[in-house]
């Protein structure tokens, strides 16, 4: 699955991500967005991620990236505090629902908003309802039409902070295609259809109710357009729809509903002063949901013993030395990585014996029965919380032959301070997996918290969550350990201190710009990845 924050003008059978549009998240966007690892041993200059003079957009020859991450939607026990801001738009067929969406959505200028369109919901049609359809005498202008249940269902899942996965309807052939389109992380939801407002469930979910109010002889020449060019429908087949269908369904279900609106926006898009309006008052909502998650965490869990569910790796002779070349300043990029790579072998070793197990009995060469011990689970998968955490990666191959391997990128807002999504990439079906979650160092414990909620959210259990670190400090572990207590942790070193500008004391340094031969700025932290450039 890709997720990559986006602004994209291309519609997908009926769902628009304006955050995410899944058509390119793959490794050749990441490679634009991250640094390649430098070969030679002179440091070079690293870039940051919030440029004053433009505003945080990465523009390719396709699309345009908007790299501004999302902000926690989560409090510092790790549970959601905060649900998505859900807008409605409702209106006649070819009303300029979508126009109106895509207007809000450029005025709002915030990243993570996902457009959610009725039109995905259809029913599957029966062989009976393909044939009336073929005919243009099956209603899809009729609430029965819609899989309102589903709908419900999705919207609420996306307005609580969960990945969804949306059907894709195909107009030519009247089904969904096999393949449904995943959505996560939205901050506000546009949700348009000419039934939003017709079930009292999904009125429930929306904050905001929008009624687009457009003149009919319009809304009919508007749709003669589409269906004729879209859908490959011909002129006599639109207007016999439209007169048998479509307009009394607007004057029985639709028009009815304008009473329900909070907010009736004549004339669609054209009408920038109410689109102005409705941005403003988005805008005061999102204000009083933001939240200070590094804070919280800086404030609590202090003088507590370290918990139960933190294993560290035993402080052997080697162990203990490799820590004493890592650590000291003065040590070369080749010998680091060196020592580093040792270190993490072991890590990921000690990891793997935390994994669920059981009896398995084999024969060897002599004939002999042995009664030893294999991987009782679905599967594994790894993800690294870029960009230190992909050191670990080759390791975690090395020792687990056939693990899948997701990345996230987290980010600290520079004027903020508070950490930020930018990227995911997950596999399929991740919450069935064991995952390995892998970041080199935690300080504060606010970018393993996002990377553990955003699993969360995507249905791996968290009894099943491993977070691997090389070093990590006291409060990182207790934020951790106190949000998410099932989480296993697993480091080879523990230091005692955090400093005020989240250092880990005496710790190693920014461990991704010493790896990669990169030059960190004198406000890193030790939770912060690698920034982007403007």
């Amino acid at each position: 699955m890709n997720t990559l924050p986006a602004y994209s003008g291309a519609r997908i059978s009926g769902c628009w991500s304006l955050r995410a549009d899944g058509s390119g998240g793959g490794e050749g966007s990441l490679d634009r967005l991250l640094p390649s690892v430098n070969t030679g041993l002179s440091p070079r200059k690293r870039t940051t991620s919030q440029c004053k003079s433009e505003p945080p957009l990465l523009r390719t020859s396709k699309r345009t990236i908007y790299t501004a991450g999302r902000p926690p939607w989560y409090n510092e026990h790790g549970t959601q505090s905060k649900e998505a801001f859900v807008i409605g738009l409702c209106g006649g067929s070819a009303s300029g629902k979508t126009t109106v969406a895509r207007k809000i959505i450029e005025a709002l200028d915030v990243p993570w908003v996902v457009l959610l369109s009725m039109d995905s919901f259809y029913k599957v049609l029966t062989a009976e309802q393909q044939l009336l359809a073929a005919n243009n005498d099956y209603n899809f202008d009729h609430p029965d039409a819609f899989d309102f249940s589903l709908l419900v269902h999705t919207l609420r899942k996306l307005k609580q902070g969960k990945s969804v996965k949306i059907p894709v309807y195909d107009f030519t052939t009247h089904g969904r295609q096999k393949e449904w389109k995943t959505v996560y992380g939205a901050s506000v939801i546009i949700f348009e259809g000419i039934m939003s407002f017709a079930d009292k469930e999904l009125l429930k979910l929306l904050d905001m109710k929008i009624f687009v109010d457009t003149d009919s002889d319009i809304r009919l020449v508007r749709r003669l357009r589409r269906d004729i060019t879209e859908r490959g429908r011909d002129i006599e087949g639109v207007i016999k729809q439209y007169n048998k269908f479509v307009k009394p369904a607007f004057e029985q279900y639709i028009e009815p509903t304008m009473r329900l609106a909070d907010i009736v926006v004549p004339r669609g898009g054209g009408n920038m002063v109410a689109i102005d309006l409705i941005v403003q008052h988005v805008h005061s909502q999102l204000e009083e949901r933001e939240l200070s998650v590094r804070a919280a965490l800086a404030s609590a869990h202090q003088a507590q013993p370290l918990p139960q569910t933190l294993s560290v790796l035993e402080n052997t002779p080697q162990v203990r030395g490799m820590h004493t070349i890592i650590r000291n300043k003065e040590t070369s990029r080749d010998e680091f990585i060196f020592y580093s790579k040792r270190l993490m072998r072991l890590l990921i070793e000690r990891a793997l014996s935390f994994l669920p197990s059981q009896v398995h009995i084999v024969q060897t060469p002599q004939g002999e029965d042995y009664e030893g011990r294999s991987f009782h689970g679905k599967g594994i998968t790894g993800v690294s919380i870029l960009r230190a955490g992909e050191t670990m990666e080759p390791a975690l191959r090395a020792v687990c032959k056939d693990v899948r391997i997701g990345k996230i990128l987290i980010q600290t807002n520079q004027d903020t301070g508070e950490p930020e999504l930018h990227y995911l990439r997950l596999p399929k079906d991740i919450g069935e997996d064991h995952v390995i979650l892998t970041d080199c160092t935690v300080s504060t414990g606010a970018a393993a918290m996002m990377a553990i909620r955003v699993l969360l959210d995507h249905d791996v259990q968290e009894e099943k969550i491993l977070l691997v670190s090389l070093l990590m400090a006291e409060m990182g572990v207790h934020s951790v350990a106190y949000a998410f207590p099932q989480v296993k942790i697993i480091t080879t070193a523990v230091d005692k201190k955090v400093n005020d500008l989240f250092h880990i004391i005496p710790g190693i340094g920014n461990f991704g710009d010493r790896y990669f031969g990169t030059d960190a700025p004198p406000d890193w932290s030790d939770d912060d990845m690698d920034e982007q450039s403007c």
